[in-house]
């Protein structure tokens, strides 16, 4: 137990261990006799005393080596060496109290020690071994912690996780952190202490970091409040506070982290909602056992809905796309964390309805999700021949199809840039709600469509751009100061899909809550703050103007429609207009129109399609007069 950076070699610990052990032995001899033996009664108990101390060193050398109590490293005592040093100090009572008996039985009357002793002896000597130990381990853990003190640091979260993020930050010997306690929600903890902590209510926080000087707070809980957890970052971010969070025990190590893989927050934590409640029962009996075709299903929401539908057991998934690298990435990672699911992936294009009649009668899906689409407005602007071909041929091949292999449901997933569209995209995904809703009425098929917002993350969105300008120093680009958007994470999204999806009767248009819209020049703010960077002197904003098509703000329903509620609080089904058998002669139409390339012919006739498709922002303005 000599505190040294190398290891102390194993014959000092045991001969250490010993002196404690007979010192605990002494100390029990005193505690006897009150402090009050005289000479005479010394030597008496001595002359009984030295006829068992050669066998009680024996012993305690034999007892430590079984248990082997001198083999771990002191300076890094475990509650696994803690354990075998009240279990060998036990046993060696256990023996001392069976030779007594011996002794007393057959030799000369006397116990090796007396009862008394032989108690007071078992205590001390497991708490000298157990406690010199802990003020070695103690001492070395002070003198190799970084003494230079960088950030205060405050702990969102006074459970588990909270405790685990305190004990891992304290052992780090390189942690320049100091915590200074714990901030949590549940009022019935504030006051109280954790490990020598203060635990404070998470509304005392801003008066924290002013008393305080709190320059770190670190989120360590694991499944916290949406609403909650966004308060305590908008606070942090307008004090100019890190903001840090614990990642989810699925990442830590051994189930353990280190102080390493604390990170930064993402941007998503300042626009999650409420975790989503899910009719797990209702979706896992429409889908388990069934065939079901995805397609797009390499792209940021077909390969999200990939994952979902894996977990409710289908007895095929078909994953269909033209994107080759991701499809096979998409394929490998199923492969890994999706054993027991059966999927065939396969190579085609929804344009092809040759290609695309093969995989409908050699798999005979009875679910269809529909993800394929092109979906950049700016680029389909420019080339609204291959919006068609995609979003509405691609749509209309599907649907056909569903209706000729009796698919029980077809689920369209939509964007809210079909309403009241103002350029090409959001016009060639409106035709093709048109198409599906349309067939509904046509055979037992189910067609639903799904509508919503900007996903966070997904591939071309405005988050992964920023964070690519940020990394490359800026600046960061933004069409209009006061444009605003709605948001919602890939699984959200998913999850919604396939709510919806499984409710629907067929016919239906749904809507989901996106939350409040954002303002996009506030995003790139907030961005740039939880990177640690500082606008205006380390990156800069620049306005760009608006893209072609582009909105300043966007819609989830049309002004002819209206919305009903539904059993899901985030979940609203539009009530949508009726439309004209004509429509779907137009829609054939148009799809004729790709192969002259004329684009105002085009869009001309998608206006006719879409009446309320008003150009904003592009050379398609003209035809609109």
């Amino acid at each position: 137990m000599i505190l040294l950076k190398s290891n102390t070699p194993r014959w000092v610990i045991i001969i250490l261990d010993i002196l404690l052990s007979l010192f605990a032995l002494l100390f029990a001899y005193i505690i006897r006799f009150d402090l009050k033996a005289d000479a005479e009664l010394i030597r008496v108990e001595w002359d009984i005393l030295s006829k068992s101390i050669g066998i009680y060193i024996l012993v305690k050398i034999t007892v430590f080596f079984l248990f082997k109590i001198h083999k771990g490293l002191v300076r890094h005592t475990s509650t696994e060496d803690l354990r075998r040093i009240i279990l060998a100090s036990f046993v060696s009572s256990l023996i001392f109290a069976f030779f007594g008996f011996v002794r007393f039985k057959l030799f000369d009357g006397y116990f090796l020690f007396p009862t008394s002793v032989l108690l007071i002896e078992l205590l001390g000597s497991a708490v000298l071994l157990l406690g010199s130990r802990f003020a070695v381990k103690l001492i070395y853990m002070e003198s190799i912690k970084n003494k230079d003190v960088e950030d205060r640091v405050l702990i969102y979260g006074a459970g588990i996780s909270g405790l685990i993020t305190k004990r891992t930050i304290e052992k780090d010997p390189l942690s320049k952190k100091k915590i200074i306690g714990f901030i949590d929600d549940n009022k019935k903890l504030s006051g109280n202490r954790l490990e020598g902590l203060t635990i404070f209510n998470s509304s005392k926080l801003e008066r924290l970091i002013k008393d305080e000087g709190v320059s770190l707070v670190i989120l360590a809980i694991q499944n916290p409040d949406k609403g909650n957890k966004k308060k305590i970052v908008e606070i942090c971010l307008a004090n100019s506070i890190d903001i840090q969070k614990v990642p989810s025990t699925n990442s830590w190590i051994n189930g353990e982290f280190s102080s390493k893989q604390i990170s930064k927050i993402k941007i998503d934590s300042l626009l999650g909602r409420k975790q989503i409640s899910l009719d797990e029962g209702k979706i896992r009996s429409e889908l388990a056992g069934q065939i079901i075709l995805v397609t797009g299903a390499a792209g940021s929401i077909g390969s999200g809905m990939v994952r979902q539908i894996a977990k409710y057991n289908p007895s095929k998934l078909i994953l269909l796309d033209q994107a080759e690298s991701p499809l096979y990435d998409l394929q490998n990672e199923l492969a890994t964390e999706f054993k027991n699911v059966d999927f065939e992936i396969i190579i085609g294009d929804v344009r092809s309805f040759d290609r695309m009649k093969n995989v409908f009668t050699s798999f005979k899906p009875k679910y269809v999700f529909h993800a394929a689409a092109y979906k950049h407005v700016p680029l389909m602007e420019s080339n609204p021949s291959e919006a068609v071909l995609t979003n509405v041929l691609g749509t209309r091949n599907l649907v056909d199809l569903s209706l000729e292999n009796e698919v029980h449901k077809f689920v369209m997933i939509s964007t809210d840039k079909a309403v009241n569209p103002t350029n090409v995209m959001g016009a060639s995904k409106r035709i093709a709600e048109i198409y599906a809703q349309s067939a509904n009425a046509k055979a037992t098929t189910k067609f639903v469509t799904t509508r919503f917002g900007n996903v966070l993350g997904s591939n071309g969105s405005v988050i992964p751009l920023f964070k690519r300008q940020i990394e490359q120093g800026g600046p960061i680009t933004v069409t209009d100061e006061r444009v605003t958007r709605f948001f919602m994470t890939i699984p959200e999204a998913c999850q919604l899909v396939l709510e919806a999806g499984t409710m629907g009767d067929g016919g239906e248009i749904f809507v989901f809550d996106m939350g409040e819209s954002v303002k996009i020049i506030d995003l790139a703010k907030k961005m740039i703050k939880l990177s640690g960077l500082e606008l205006g002197k380390d990156i800069q904003i620049k306005i760009t103007g608006l893209r072609p098509g582009e909105k300043l703000y966007e819609e989830l329903l049309a002004e002819e429609e209206n919305t009903l509620n539904t059993h899901h609080p985030q979940i609203y089904k539009a009530k949508v207009r009726e439309e004209s058998p004509e429509q779907i002669e137009k829609i054939n139409e148009l799809i004729t129109l790709f192969g002259s390339q004329d684009n105002d012919d085009i869009v001309v006739k998608m206006k006719s399609i879409v009446p309320e498709f008003i150009s904003n922002n592009s050379r398609y303005e003209k035809l609109d007069k």
